[in-house]
């Protein structure tokens, strides 16, 4: 598994999101302009209503198209003894636990599933992602998650 192969992965399903909001945007568009949504008094707000999430999904499908660009331009290729940005790293908890985290720059909390693994973007900005910048193999970071903390120590890093 390479970290290009992992950037593709984010692509493809950032892909198939905004495929999917702009066929919603659409969706909603056309049900804001249809004939039978225009209000018959002040108080019929369906058409409005329905122009809001259009914008809304419309927005949402270029924050997308952005986030597709950076992951386009994201250099990948350097390894590093350090965490970085677009480091995937693996963690294990106190508990024998295991998670694997790639740090990218946008679009935090996204699941991938790459050949059976789940990796989870987290960004550098997230309290995770500043916990384990800099940080090196065997080195632990200590993270609050509600009332307790998870302490992980970084088992793995490419």
């Amino acid at each position: 598994m390479t970290k290009a192969e992992i950037v593709q992965d984010i692509i493809d399903q950032l892909s198939a999101d905004l495929d999917l909001f702009l066929r919603a945007a659409k969706s909603a568009h056309a049900a804001a302009t249809h004939e039978e949504c225009q209000p018959d008094n002040k108080y019929d707000t369906l058409a409005l209503e329905s122009s809001y999430v259009a914008q809304g999904q419309a927005n949402r499908a270029q924050e997308i198209r952005e986030s597709i660009n950076i992951y386009r331009q994201l250099a990948v290729a350097t390894e590093s003894e350090v965490v970085k940005l677009a480091s995937l790293v693996t963690l294990e908890a106190d508990n024998g636990s295991s998670r694997s985290v790639f740090i990218g720059p946008v679009e935090g909390g996204r699941k991938i599933c790459h050949d059976g693994r789940e990796i989870m973007v987290i960004t550098p900005t997230s309290p995770l992602g500043k916990e384990l910048l800099g940080k090196s193999v065997g080195d632990t970071a200590d993270i609050a998650t509600g009332a307790k903390r998870i302490e992980y120590e970084i088992v793995d890093l490419c």
